[in-house]
This record gives structure tokens, sequence and C-alpha cells, in this order.
């Protein structure tokens, strides 16, 4: 882990913060004082204020010095060891130099120096052991960090038949070593910047050299160290919206988020970049069409013809969801328009309600208990679920508020939601549906036409962060990586 933060602190470095928090600096730079390093210490750091900024004042080979910490950051029995170490020091073994001292004297191997203040506060922040010797012009900062962290279990809305059963968790460094367990590749870059005035949030861009297209990874780099917020407070969606701030009305999703690193590790292999965030547990792929959005993991644990099977199947049911209920809406409004084999799709008991204003309710309901069910105890999920299944299912028909056949589709639409795990692209799929359910109720066949047409546009016009097509390979036409897209092939063999 320490040899990713120096490599991320290296890079913090020469980017040059302008100026961090509370008007410090990158290019003040420490004295030997140990006295006014303290003063500086108390300034800005306030330890006296925060009881987890933890310091203590010690002698080391003779000298005075003073280390700083966050408590909860650095693990118990390496700073007790550390601490023996140096408080055990003789004047007559104590080096020159925080060179020396860093690089010759000190039991670690995760050691780095720092002179600049905001390279230093940073780290102390971050989690670093810092030691501060009087008479040494540089700060030795020991990496002995550990934090709170749950285990790699599969993530709930990313499961799979077959396959990994790990997922990506809330801690970058973690992540990065699932994804680096995967492609023991030297062509595997893990770079690392950071975004925030407050937060300075960690951000890795994973990639593979010899096969990500270079324009695009330095578009990425570029927006992301210009990026301008205070803080990135909902992780990977704050630098979505900083990333992409265009076409902000069309809900098709610009991204694929993914929490399984088997997913994440596929799509580097295949030149995308993945983006990682600390403090979030799913990563961002990038760029992003409508085929990748609609794949999924459980394609490839299986044989080709049961992949190809699972994929169209997720095609054709997601067209289905958007269809339905305003196909049914408008062959209602015009019953000579059914076969006499279908008729038994027509309504058996007499419309109370509008069926517009039944399928928008409902619309709404289904979001209601999405939303009620994420905020339900587990101890009466169970119950409640049997309440509302009684409610919304059979006494709202028998109270005529609802008909059977209304209930019906907007039920399959509800299940069928859940065949494909992007969020983004379900209720996308929903607003695009209630906009026909509405055109379709206002002005029949011409506002069925339109609202489709307005889909269609919306899908085509949606670009990628890399200015390329939604919807290659079918535009521009590339027949060969269009069948790959849409059937389950062999694994290509490697031209290596």
């Amino acid at each position: 882990m320490g040899n990713r933060e120096k490599n991320r602190q290296s890079g913090d470095s020469k980017r040059g913060v302008a100026q961090g928090e509370n008007g410090i600096h990158s290019s003040d730079a420490m004295t030997t004082s140990l006295e006014q390093t303290m003063a500086y210490m108390d300034e800005h750091v306030c330890p006296d204020a925060s009881f987890d900024v933890v310091y203590r004042v010690i002698e080391v080979g003779g000298r005075r010095a003073c280390i700083y910490f966050i408590d909860g950051f650095c693990k118990d029995e390496l700073m007790m060891k550390m601490l023996q170490y140096f408080i055990g020091l003789k004047e007559k073994d104590m080096p020159e130099s925080a060179y020396e001292m860093a690089k010759k004297a000190t039991p670690y191997v995760e050691v780095d120096l720092k002179d600049k203040w905001d390279d230093i506060i940073f780290n102390i922040l971050s989690g670093v052991f810092a030691l501060f010797i009087d008479g040494y012009d540089r700060c030795v900062l020991i990496d002995s960090r550990t934090y709170p962290a749950r285990g790699v279990d599969e993530p709930d809305k990313d499961k799979t038949l077959r396959g990994s059963k790990d997922g990506f968790v809330e801690t970058v460094v973690f992540n990065t070593a699932l994804i680096r367990r995967r492609i023991r590749s030297t062509q595997l870059r893990m770079e690392m910047l950071n975004a925030g005035k407050s937060s300075r949030t960690d951000i890795v861009l994973c990639y593979m050299d010899n096969r990500v297209d270079h324009a695009l990874l330095d578009k990425i780099r570029k927006r992301i160290e210009t990026v301008k917020v205070d803080a990135l407070t909902m992780n990977q969606e704050s630098l979505a919206e900083c990333l992409y701030q265009r076409k902000w009305y069309n809900p098709f999703p610009k991204f694929k988020f993914t929490e399984r690193p088997d997913v994440a590790a596929a799509q580097v292999l295949e030149g995308d970049i993945v983006i990682l965030v600390d403090n979030s547990p799913s990563a961002m792929i990038v760029p992003t069409s409508i085929f990748d959005i609609v794949e999924e993991a459980d394609d490839y644990y299986f044989p080709p013809i049961t992949g190809t099977y699972l994929r169209l199947s997720r095609f054709v049911i997601s067209i289905l969801t958007y269809i339905m209920t305003p196909t049914f809406l408008l062959l209602m409004q015009n019953p000579g328009w059914i076969p006499p084999s279908f008729e038994f799709i027509l309504l058996k008991d007499p419309c109370n309600i509008p069926l517009i204003a039944q399928f928008l309710i409902l619309e709404l309901a289904i979001d209601g208990l999405k939303l009620a069910a994420v905020n339900t105890p587990n101890m009466l999920s169970t119950p409640l679920s049997v309440m509302a299944a009684l409610v919304l299912g059979e006494f709202s028909v028998n109270s005529g508020w609802f008909n059977p056949e209304v209930m019906l589709y907007m039920a399959f639409v509800a299940v069928a939601n859940y065949t494909q795990q992007n969020y983004e692209l379900g209720y996308a799929l929903k607003f695009m549906r209630i906009l026909n359910l509405i055109l379709t109720a206002a002005f029949g066949l011409y506002g069925y036409i339109a609202a489709v047409v307005i889909f269609v546009l919306a899908v085509v016009s949606n670009k990628t962060l890399s200015d390329k097509s939604y919807i290659y390979p079918i535009l521009p036409f590339n027949p060969r990586k269009l069948a790959r897209r849409l059937f389950r092939l062999r694994l290509p063999e490697s031209k290596e």
C-alpha cells in the first residue's frame, strides 16, 4: 500500500497544488527548528482541538523529536515497535541527515521524505506516520496505515450464477489489488490522481498501456486535474458529473459501473479505462456504449450458445419493458386494430379510472415499493412484503381502482427491469416509457410514433466520453464487431 501511496504523493507534488486548506502553500518548506515545526503544526493541524490527531514529543539519539499521526489509521503493534526503536537510538548511532535517517537507520520498507508542508500535512491526514527531528530539514514519513475495511464479499447487485465471488470495497488499494491479481502484465498501469479542495479524494486510472486510447486517457487525466470542486461528496457520481457536463437531459447512462473485479479486469484488457475512487465500492468504466451497458458477466461464465441466449433475452426484454404498456394503451384506444385471435387482451371489467392514470399511478407506486424495500429493516421485510402484495394486488383490483390487465402488464415491467443490473438504464427506459404513455394518451397513434422517434434519437444522439457513437458498431456500421456484440462468440486467441 505504501508504494502506491508514495506514487500518488509524488504525482501530487509534481502537479503542485497552488494552495491548500488554511492557506498552506506547496512552496512553503519546513525548517530545521523543531519548535517552529510544532508551532506550524499547532496552527494548521490543531492537534489540541481534534482528539484523533495525536502527537508525542520524544528524544531520538540525543535530539528532540516529535511524531504525528491520525488515531485509527496506524497499526498499533508497528507503532509500538517503531517508538521502541527510535527511543532506543544512541547519540553515537544518530545519522547526520534526514536522508540517512530514512534510508539507512529506519527499519521499515515504506519510508519517504518530504520538506513541503502541503505534502507533509496531506500525508499525515491520509494516515501516514510523521517523524520530525530537530536539526533535520525534511520529515520522515513512515507508511504504516491500515484503513477500516469490510471483506471483499460478492456484491448484492452484481451477482452471477458462476464465476468469482469477490467484490470491490471502499478501500481503493484493495480494489487495485483485486484487478492486479487478475492481470499480471507489465503493461498494466495504476495511475493515482486526486480531486477536491477539501477531500483530496484519491482517484486511480487503471488501463493497459499498449491497448488504451491515449488521447482519451490524456483527456480524462486533464479533466480530473482541473476539477474545481470542494469535495467528491457522492464519490463516483460527483466525478462523473464533473467529467461529463453536457446533455444532462438525456437519461441514458454515459458510464458503466460495476462492483465486480472480474468485469473491471475484462474491460481493462479490452482497452477501456477503469476509474476507481476511494470510498466507493464500484468501478467506473469508460468509454461506454449501449452494448456495454447491457452486457453482463454471466454471458461469459456460460458456454457460447447459453451466453448468446442470455444476452439476446436481455435485449428483447429491455425493449418489451419500454413498448408493452404504451402499446397496450394504444390498442385499448383503438380496439378495432386487434385481430380476432387476440381479443382476449381487451379489458373484461369496466374501467373506473382512465388507463393512463392507472399506469402513471402504478409507475409511481413501484418506485415507492423500491424505496420502502431499501429502508425496511430485515426483520420486517417479510410481513410488509405480504401486506404490500395483498393491498396492491387483490385488494386494489377488487376495489375498482385498477383493472387486472393493467396490474399484469405493470407487474411484468417491474420484474423485467431486474433482468439487467444497470440502474441508470432501467430508469432511462422508465422515463421514456412514461413519456410514451403520456403522448399516446394525448395524441393516439401520432403520439406513439413521436415517442418512439424521441426514444431512438435519445439513444443515437447520446455520446460517450470519447465522443464516439453510443450505438457503435451499428453507427458507424461494423458487421464483425456487431456480431461479437450481439452473440457470445468464442474467446479470441492471443496475437502476441
